[in-house]
């Protein structure tokens, strides 16, 4: 489903109250989400990722979460993966024997429900480009989530080009993620400006590539968004996500089963 599919879903069953998921590398979050809006129609809750973060051991913390937020309604799980068709196809920051795995299947065993799984940048991608910083923005615009790793959702006139990872672009002789990730900026004690030169070569990486007419900067990380982005110079205009952490979550309740 691309994000216009999602859209027509929505308006389609305007009103409806789906459970979004949003699996991460340190937690895993699930509230229940008015799919016509984006809001959460109650406070999040958060477990920890098991580790290993196995997908029985990611299967059984969120079966608890559903239990613990006793809505009724389909879920939309996401990955940090490439998932196709509901089969996890990379494990880029979970556990390996993710990698081929039939997630919508395992998870759908797991909590009773109907269950669609997507990639965690394209559902906050999906959800910030409906609700938030990307609404109305036609062309292309790019979506990066740094947190433990870096995600990208692009879009194209509104439509998602899903799975693009671009995260694990090559840069500074590795992958992007190992040098300018939210977390890397943690490991090594980067001072915000410092950091922000490595999102910014980054960034014009991105620049070079695809030529975007708007970056969205998501996760956690976008909450602090006056601390870095003042230190990014770019081409293309750079905003801070408006949903946040809650991105992921709409964004994976937009992609739930009906009914």
């Amino acid at each position: 489903m691309d994000d216009r599919g999602a859209m027509s879903d929505a308006d389609r069953d305007a009103g409806r109250i789906a459970v979004g998921v949003d699996v991460g590398g340190t937690g895993i979050k699930a509230a229940p989400v008015d799919t016509s809006t984006g809001t959460l129609t109650r406070e999040r809750i958060r477990l920890l990722t098991p580790h290993p973060a196995t997908p029985e051991a990611v299967a059984g913390v969120v079966a608890e979460l559903v239990d613990q937020l006793d809505c009724p309604g389909p879920l939309g799980v996401t990955l940090p993966a490439v998932v196709q068709h509901g089969v996890a196809r990379t494990a880029a920051n979970i556990d390996p024997g993710w990698i081929d795995t039939d997630a919508a299947g395992l998870l759908a065993a797991a909590t009773g429900r109907p269950v669609a799984v997507i990639n965690d940048a394209d559902a906050a991608g999906v959800a910030e480009r409906r609700f938030g910083a990307g609404a109305g923005v036609d062309g292309v615009v790019v979506m990066v989530t740094l947190g433990t790793g870096i995600g990208s959702a692009v879009f194209v006139d509104g439509r998602l080009v899903p799975n693009t990872e671009l995260g694990h672009l090559p840069l500074h002789g590795g992958d992007a993620e190992d040098w300018a990730a939210a977390s890397v900026r943690e490991e090594e004690d980067l001072g915000w400006k410092k950091w922000a030169h490595r999102v910014e070569a980054y960034l014009q990486l991105l620049e070079k590539l695809l030529w975007p007419d708007l970056i969205i900067i998501g996760g956690g990380v976008s909450k602090h968004a006056d601390r870095f982005l003042p230190h990014i110079e770019t081409r293309t205009t750079v905003v801070p996500a408006q949903m946040h952490t809650d991105a992921g979550i709409a964004g994976a309740a937009l992609f739930a089963p009906a009914g």
